[in-house]
């Protein structure tokens, strides 16, 4: 899947930032069953809007907590991917974050119901500019 995000940042203070916004997501399915010689396959691309959040709060001044991810629920299935991690500001511009990653969806509708779920450990950059 691909993702697009637009996020405006609504709180920008020394100890706090809240923003919230849309992300597009296309999301390129495919299901296929193999059984012998029988094989079935179904294929779905399509535009999936999903709600954006990002706190991050830092009670110190190199130091901060980062809640941030894209979730939305439907009658015809969800999306989540969630991070919840510590941060440390290395530099001005230049900092990491290690923390805990939830990613979990799915579809539930007259053709098909799957959903996914993965939990995982994450660590990453943060470059401001």
């Amino acid at each position: 899947s691909y993702r697009v995000t637009y996020r405006y940042d609504i709180v920008q203070k020394p100890k706090v930032d809240f923003g919230l916004g849309l992300t597009a997501k296309i999301r390129d399915a495919k299901i296929d069953l193999t059984s012998g010689e029988l094989y079935s396959e179904k294929v779905n691309v399509g535009f999936v809007p999903i709600i954006n959040f990002r706190l991050h709060w830092k009670p110190y001044e190199r130091l901060g907590v980062l809640f941030e991810g894209d979730a939305l629920a439907a009658p015809q299935g969800r999306a989540e991917d969630v991070l919840l991690a510590a941060t440390y500001k290395v530099t001005d511009n230049l900092g990491i974050k290690a923390g805990y990653r939830i990613l979990e969806g799915g579809a539930d509708n007259d053709e098909v119901y799957t959903f996914s779920l993965f939990h995982y450990g994450a660590v990453g950059l943060l470059i401001s500019f």
